[in-house]
Order: structure tokens, then C-alpha cells, then sequence
């Protein structure tokens, strides 16, 4: 016996696909904190871009502190070693980019 049919036509089938695609991208986006874009796709999304920008640069400081922290925990042989050279390497980067960030918001 055939399954009853859920949508009248493939059309609606579609669009409520569409509604739960958009009912889901909302979703993420509200997970993530960040405001939504304009509805006119015209308009510039700035105070998202911004708000993006400012997470990144919140993550990049935030990872080059417990890196920093990370180092100046551990023994003076060990910070004389090269892996305490490549984390200075990482924390630096980290910095740089987290300078280039803000000079960008």
C-alpha cells in the first residue's frame, strides 16, 4: 500500500524545505552569538562582520594568554628548550594577528 502523501505538490515540498534550511541557519547563527544579516542582501552585514571579527579576536588573545601561561608555568630547563621556542614562535603569531584584527574592526 502506498505511503499517504505529506505535501500537496513537489512545490511545497520544497518551500517547507526551505523554511527548515532557513529555521536551522538561524539557529547556528543564535548558537554562535552573532546577529543575523540584513534581510535585503544589498545591504552590507557590518555589525555581523564586526561582531565576527571581534570573536576571532577574542579566541586569538585568549589562546596566545593560556599559551603564554602554558610557558611561564613550566621549569627554567624546559623554557630554554625548543618546544618552549615554538610556542613563543606561536604566541607571537597569535599576537600579530590578533593586532591585525583589531586594526581591521
Amino acid at each position: 500500500m502506498p505511503q499517504p502523501r505529506k505535501y500537496a505538490s513537489r512545490a511545497a515540498q520544497q518551500a517547507e524545505y526551505r523554511k527548515r534550511q532557513a529555521a536551522e541557519q538561524r539557529r547556528l547563527l543564535a548558537s554562535k552569538g552573532l546577529p543575523m544579516l540584513p534581510a535585503i542582501s544589498t545591504i552590507p552585514g557590518h555589525v555581523r562582520w564586526n561582531a565576527m571579527l571581534l570573536h576571532a579576536h577574542t579566541l586569538l588573545t585568549d589562546a596566545a594568554d593560556e599559551m603564554q601561561e602554558y610557558h611561564d608555568e613550566r621549569s627554567e630547563e624546559w623554557q630554554d628548550s625548543d618546544k618552549a621556542e615554538t610556542i613563543l614562535e606561536k604566541i607571537e603569531l597569535f599576537q600579530e594577528a590578533a593586532q591585525q584584527i583589531q586594526q581591521m574592526r
